[in-house]
């Protein structure tokens, strides 16, 4: 109390608000403390002189039990040459000091003197604790727990695996090791880190093991000092084991699958990516004894060298006990025979096309052994066990190289060499089919020239015949209709064929077939011959009757003659076949043009399958133009050319006139006129005007049918008629001295009815398309009877000399009444104008 002196007072102390003893003085102390003496404590003084009372503040006071130390440690392992720290601490309270205390595994605990803050760092091995003290007299708390300190010696650690093989397969037994470097004589005891994070003792160095997949991982190990448990080493580095789930399977592989007469061959056996197998060899099947030495060479492990035929297997095995793999595919060992095998393509075509039908066979020379038969081949289709594989329909999957070999039925491994490979091309275009391409020669008809057509296969190969077409106009379909030439019904060997005779504008067509059943390319785009020479029963005609054209000029082709139904063609230079619809309009029998952008051929097509006179016009983008006839111009008529200007000006003077480039008039005339036109008129003309200059264009020139070609045949024609009219009185007279034995017969044909048709396939197209052939009749004399179209055709006139040829026959006589056609009387045929012997 403040007021006075502390005699003037009585204290009264209180717990928990009860009262307890009244003192003097001012302090009241407990001499142990004990949990029940916990509370609120507070004193009250009394004045003596003053009679009055003065109370304190309440203070708690809470009582605990003895504390524990804790003393933590980060590493218990003390590096080689390092420390580590310890901690000593008591909770929730103030003012300790710390006593240090350490053991061995085989002593007392000793303090540690000098050491009496919470934290300390150590650099021996052992088992230390701690406890704290306060106050004095000193309290102490209860000991810590006991923290044990390891120490690693300077050593160095390895995991090893015995055997050491790179894969280790499931059931194997292997041994681990823990190699430790440097320990000199200590003795170990060893502790053992597994891939399953488990602790494993052992007192040796080594661990064995019956592994499965789930002993794969990585496996560490450490030394520990049997005569002081707080020395060891440090943990190993990481060992990985691989473990593999399924056994092995090795690879058995010959150097060659036959063994050449009196020789041998190596096999060998390998059980990969492992080690340390050995391996055991069988023949037969797998419950076959093992080879033994004498009966085979073993070259090395994994090799032997065999020299008798069958079925061989092997196996690997290694460890002990033994662990076995399993047995390996099996290797059928052949013996070789003699006989020569070849691989043979029907047909032998070193290319075919996507569709045809040929035969790979496998032939086998010498001996009747029965044969079955093996293929190899890089197709992806490979043929059946047979000596032929036929295919139907080529397609690219049987493109490849094809080998075969024979293996004998009674002797199963007996076997010919492989045959050499035989290559089979399928060219597998986009069609499908190869085209064929058709070209013409002369491309415009003059008087008496042959056509000639050649037809060729894109990516030429073997074995073609060809097959040729005249084309028939289609107007419904904008297409042709194909017709056959004559002599190529079963298709002709030589790829060309000549048309004789062809005066007016024609289409042909081609195709080439080969094989059995024919396969066929596809027919060529229509080609054609042109004519300027109008047939007789349809006609082209232009409007305006002139070649060259300006761009922008109008153009009408009218299209005549017995049809209702036309349509007009062109082929210009750079592009291809087009109907009037493409590039005009069409009314009626007239193809109307609204401007000629390029230069090309015209004709007209019927109905009814007809080709009109064919026209070559031309446009132009240039100032002047030529003027000149369309159409061929008839010798000894006139003709007149003339220059005409782009602006339509007209030329009044001074117009220059060339022939294939030969100047040929240059006055003041502005037309070049020609009188008598002949056939050195024909040519390129052009003109010339004020430095102006026209494109030239190709006049031509038809002989007139009074200068025509002299007719050499008919004159053969009406020479032989008379000598078949003297043949013919010969034989009547004859026949008057022979009257009751013989009769008489005239047949006539044609010189070319009884020759084999040449092979150029010369063709008469004045004449109906038939084949003119003749046979002979039964008898025992050869009479002949000739077939002429001549009159089927509607045509009087003929190209072809007419022969005649007579022969006896000699009838034996008959018994009974005669007919009439057996009398005495010679009987001879009536010769009529207009058949062979006809002028």
């Amino acid at each position: 109390m403040k007021e006075g002196k502390h005699t003037d007072w009585e204290y009264r102390w209180s717990k928990d608000e009860k009262s307890d003893q009244i003192m003097s003085h001012k302090h009241y102390k407990y001499q142990t403390l004990l949990t029940e003496d916990s509370g609120r404590y507070q004193c009250s003084g009394f004045h003596r002189s003053l009679n009055r009372i003065k109370n304190s503040n309440i203070i708690s006071l809470t009582v605990s039990d003895k504390p524990k130390a804790k003393l933590t440690a980060g590493p218990t392992i003390i590096p080689v040459g390092g420390r580590v720290t310890l901690s000593c601490s008591v909770d929730d309270s103030d003012g300790w000091k710390y006593d240090w205390f350490r053991r061995s595994s085989n002593s007392n605990h000793a303090q540690v003197f000098g050491e009496e803050n919470r934290d300390i760092t150590v650099s021996q091995e052992g088992i230390y604790r701690c406890r704290g003290r306060r106050g004095e007299p000193g309290y102490y708390t209860d000991y810590s727990d006991e923290v044990s300190v390891e120490i690693t010696v300077s050593t160095s650690v390895s995991v090893t695996l015995q055997p050491d093989w790179s894969q280790i397969f499931s059931g194997e037994k292997i041994t681990v090791r823990c190699e430790i470097q440097g320990g000199g004589d200590t003795e170990w005891d060893y502790e053992w880190k597994t891939p399953q994070s488990t602790s494993h003792q052992t007192h040796v160095n080594y661990w064995t093991l019956s592994v499965s997949e789930s002993s794969s991982g990585n496996y560490m190990c450490r030394g520990r000092n049997r005569r002081d448990s707080y020395s060891s080493t440090q943990w190993s580095k990481t060992f990985t084991l691989t473990v593999s789930g399924d056994k092995p399977k090795p690879q058995l592989s010959a150097d060659d699958r036959v063994i050449p007469v009196g020789g041998s061959v190596t096999l060998s056996c390998s059980v990969n990516p492992s080690s340390g197998w050995k391996y055991y060899w069988y023949r037969g099947d797998q419950s076959s004894e093992l080879l033994i030495r004498h009966d085979d060479v073993f070259k090395s492990n994994g090799q032997i060298s065999v020299s008798q035929e069958g079925q061989y297997w092997c196996r690997g095995g290694r460890g002990e006990p033994v662990y076995y793999s399993q047995y390996s595919q099996s290797v059928r060992m052949n013996t070789l025979v003699s006989n020569r095998v070849v691989v043979t393509l029907n047909p032998n075509w070193s290319e075919i096309y996507h569709g045809e039908m040929i035969t790979v066979r496998c032939e086998i020379q010498g001996g009747d052994t029965e044969w079955e038969y093996e293929w190899e081949t890089t197709s992806s289709i490979k043929p059946s066990n047979q000596n032929e594989f036929s295919i139907s329909s080529a397609s690219s999957s049987h493109s490849g190289n094809y080998s075969c070999k024979g293996r004998k039925k009674n002797a199963q491994y007996k076997t010919t060499e492989w045959s050499d490979f035989i290559k089979l091309t399928v060219n597998n275009s986009k069609s499908n089919k190869p085209q064929s391409v058709l070209t013409v020669s002369p491309s415009w008809l003059s008087p008496g020239a042959s056509v000639t057509l050649k037809c060729e296969v894109e990516h030429p190969s073997a074995g073609w015949r060809f097959y040729w077409y005249k084309t028939v106009p289609k107007l419904s379909d904008r297409l042709y209709r194909y017709e056959l030439l004559p002599g190529s019904d079963s298709g002709t060997e030589e790829d060309s064929y000549m048309v004789h005779g062809q005066t007016h504008t024609a289409g042909y067509v081609c195709r080439a077939g080969r094989g059995e059943p024919v396969f066929y390319t596809e027919h060529s785009k229509p080609t054609f011959v042109w004519s300027g020479d109008f047939p007789p029963s349809a006609s082209l005609t232009v409007s305006p009757d002139r070649v060259q054209h300006f761009t922008s000029d109008s153009v009408s082709l009218s299209c005549e003659g017995n049809s209702t139904e036309w349509r007009v063609r062109r082929f210009p230079e750079d592009s291809y076949l087009s109907p009037c619809s493409d590039w005009g309009t069409m009314t009626g029998s007239t193809c109307n043009i609204s401007g000629l952008n390029s230069s090309a051929v015209y004709w007209c097509e019927s109905g009814s399958g007809q080709f009109t006179n064919s026209v070559n016009i031309t446009g132009h983008n240039a100032d002047m133009i030529l003027m000149s006839p369309v159409h061929p111009v008839t010798e000894g008529q006139s003709v007149s050319l003339g220059c005409r200007l782009k602006t339509g000006q007209k030329l009044s003077n001074n117009v220059f006139f060339y022939q294939n480039d030969k100047l040929l008039q240059n006055d003041t005339r502005v037309e070049l006129i020609i009188s008598a036109v002949s056939k050195s008129h024909e040519g390129f003309y052009k003109c010339q005007h004020s430095g102006k200059e026209s494109p030239q264009s190709w006049m031509t020139v038809k002989i007139s049918a009074g200068h025509e070609i002299f007719p050499w045949s008919l004159i053969i024609g009406l020479v032989c008629g008379v000598v078949s009219l003297v043949l013919l009185v010969l034989l009547l007279l004859l026949c008057r001295f022979r009257r009751s034995k013989h009769s008489c017969f005239i047949r006539s044909i044609q010189s070319e009815s009884s020759s084999p048709p040449t092979t150029n396939h010369r063709v008469n197209q004045t004449e109906n398309q038939h084949n003119d052939q003749s046979s002979p009749l039964h008898g025992e004399a050869h009479i002949y009877e000739s077939v002429n179209d001549s009159e089927n055709t509607g045509n009087d006139e003929s190209d072809d000399a007419t022969y005649s040829l007579i022969e006896l026959k000699t009838f034996g006589k008959k018994k009974g009444k005669s007919s009439a056609a057996a009398t005495d009387e010679p009987v001879c045929t009536q010769v009529k104008p207009g058949t062979s012997f006809g002028l």
